[in-house]
């Protein structure tokens, strides 16, 4: 049987891969943030100190900062200086998560690797400014599904335009691995994993043989072409791979698949994760998770609610990530509860900062410090504290607004009856 022209799947869908669109040029801007308390993440607190952004970029932070003439200053004496928060489980911009049929997070089928939700990405959507009002600047977005449905996107939450917005239509391939993952396998998690190291040998062997291929001088595969060629980013070593797994089982298989494979792997739920802390953190596998986990499921039995204070005790880079569509804005107030529960403060806000940016190799955003893209806040108080919010919020040196659909409809009601 002849196939389809097809022609460059392999190396045209490995460099898709790669691409991180550019952001829309920042007219030439300078402005000096003064007074506050900043919160670096990559260094000390700086108080009554200066965060000076040209051009878009930071340019300089500290205590004695000199202000050029001609900039623009925002007295934030009394408030609070961070980065802006990077979510690593968003979906502000993708649909209405939480109502059926309404997401755009996903596609049917358990083995879709080359689906990327970008073009899903609706920069007018009424929750993107609703996240903002929460401090959120920067998102990593689905996709969801039971085995492999896709690859991330990377925006950050301000723009007209998906070009605007977009930073990588690929920043991660996802690979689920909890119970819902069996189905994939035909009812086993064995059989899940047997179809995933096959599904990477096939994609090994197609990388091998591409022309092989296109003569129908290969073996069948366990997927189409197109599906094998984009795993071949993460086998490569190119992109991470955001491993779903709760149950100490299946933590212990996404450690050995990344260890085979040598992935650059972020492990994603693991609710059980403070039974194998020392060995995540030999692995150097970085966490993502849900603080307020700690109820038990079939799924997640030993679920409490200081795993993410006994993962970092061990050393494991911990990165806080709410899954809440439409509720997103409340990662700060998850934060919180880490700390609540034995995390230092410290390490919360880097786990909203910092710790994911640099796992899905953003490497300039999630710290305060020059160089880096002028993606902060200016808090009223402590961001972790349910009496603080956000009063200016800037993304890529810009001030965003904090307007939302909720603000306008306070404001419409707020005298009754309402005049048209």
């Amino acid at each position: 049987m002849r196939r389809h022209a097809m022609t460059g799947a392999i190396g045209a869908l490995a460099a898709a891969a790669a691409v991180a669109l550019l952001p829309a040029p920042v007219p030439a801007q300078t402005i000096a943030i003064t007074g506050g308390t900043i919160y670096p993440v990559a260094g000390p607190r700086i108080e009554r100190g200066t965060v000076l952004i040209r051009d878009g970029r930071i340019a300089a932070v500290g205590a004695n900062v000199a202000v050029p003439a001609g900039a623009t200053v925002v007295d934030a004496t009394g408030k609070w200086i961070t980065p802006g928060l990077v979510h690593a489980r968003a979906e502000a911009g993708l649909g209405i998560g939480s109502l059926s049929g309404f997401s755009e997070a996903g596609v049917q089928g358990d083995v879709t690797p080359s689906f990327t939700p970008a073009e899903g990405f609706d920069p007018d959507a009424l929750t993107i400014p609703v996240a903002r009002t929460g401090g959120i600047t920067t998102g990593l977005l689905g996709p969801r599904g039971n085995f492999l449905p896709g690859r991330m996107i990377a925006v950050d939450f301000a723009g007209d335009r998906l070009e605007e917005l977009l930073l990588s239509p690929a920043a991660g391939l996802v690979i689920n691995l909890t119970a819902s993952s069996r189905e994939a396998g035909g009812g086993s998690r064995a059989g899940t994993l047997d179809l995933l190291r096959r599904l990477f040998a096939d994609a090994r062997e197609l990388e091998r043989r591409e022309a092989d291929w296109r003569r129908d001088q290969i073996q069948p595969l366990a997927a189409p072409a197109r599906e094998l060629a984009a795993l071949l980013p993460a086998l490569n070593g190119r992109m991470p791979v955001a491993i779903m797994a709760d149950r100490e089982m299946d933590i212990r298989a996404a450690l050995r698949i990344t260890a085979e494979y040598r992935l650059r792997t972020i492990l994603y739920g693991a609710a059980e994760g403070w039974k194998l802390a020392d060995e995540i953190a030999a692995a150097r596998v970085p966490v993502a998770l849900e603080p307020n986990r700690d109820i038990p499921n079939f799924g997640a039995l030993g679920a409490r609610l200081d795993n993410p204070a006994l993962l970092r005790a061990a050393g494991v880079e911990v990165i806080i990530a709410q899954d809440d569509p439409g509720g997103e804005r409340n990662l700060r107030f998850i934060a919180g509860n880490a700390v609540r529960n034995g995390m230092t403060w410290d390490d919360a806000l880097r786990a909203v900062t910092l710790a994911p940016a640099r796992a899905y190799g953003l490497t300039d955003r999630g710290a305060l410090e020059p160089g880096r893209v002028a993606n902060l806040v200016v808090w009223s108080g402590d961001p972790f504290d349910f009496a603080a919010a956000p009063e200016r919020v800037y993304i890529r040196g810009r001030e965003t607004s904090l307007r939302t659909r909720e603000t306008e409809l306070l404001e419409r009601y707020r005298t009754l009856p309402v005049r048209y």
